[in-house]
């Protein structure tokens, strides 16, 4: 999309995704804290929560990645479909950078053309290649392997990135439901259901 490549779209989509996904992991944090809701501890969860902000961390991936703009968005429907895939591994502050480097990394190789390995961003996120290669296969295996993004469904989510950026100006007002990201998934919900009832004939 030619509004992503506008120079001042960038800074507002990292912050304003960020500040929506640290409400999702605080949210998670305190359902936890509140609830003996089981939460699995995947290959996701570090043994404590980063020092580096969310927003800050993005920011690196960002500048250090030099994927498409576009990846960010299409980062964002993986995690998206990662957590309704996967509800018993919602996002919070344990995980929630470990996911977002693969799923930026994921989108990179399915989207450009030219992309890092899996050595380049280990180092961008602060991981060993090792564990940036685990962390690609269970996120791979978390998505189902489905990894197309139609283009009704990314508009759908960079519409919404796009109208939040807009209206809300203090990002502190922004409202999460907790245990999800913002989901558009209902065509991606009806073709699921096709492909269960032609698995079961």
């Amino acid at each position: 999309m030619a509004e992503l490549e506008s120079p001042g779209v960038m800074p507002k989509l990292i912050a304003f995704l960020s500040s929506l996904l640290e409400r999702v992991a605080e949210s998670n944090d305190l359902t936890r804290r509140v609830t003996t809701q089981s939460q699995s501890v995947s290959v996701f969860h570090g043994l404590s929560r980063p020092t580096i902000t969310i927003q800050s961390y993005l920011e690196r991936i960002f500048k250090y990645a030099n994927c498409s703009p576009s990846c960010f968005v299409v980062a964002y429907v993986y995690l998206d479909r990662f957590t309704q895939r996967q509800p018993s591994l919602p996002i919070n502050s344990f995980n929630v950078h470990r996911l977002l480097v693969t799923s930026v990394m994921v989108s990179a190789k399915f989207l450009d053309d030219l992309y890092y390995n899996n050595a380049y961003y280990a180092k961008v996120g602060g991981i060993s290649t090792k564990e940036m290669n685990l962390l690609e296969l269970d996120f791979l295996f978390g998505l189902g392997f489905d990894l197309n993004v139609k283009p009704n469904t990314f508009h759908a989510y960079f519409s919404y990135l796009q109208k939040e950026m807009t209206l809300v100006q203090p990002l502190s007002l922004v409202v999460v439901p907790p245990r999800s990201v913002i989901t558009f998934n209902d065509e991606e919900a009806s073709h699921q259901k096709q492909q269960q009832q032609q698995l079961a004939v």
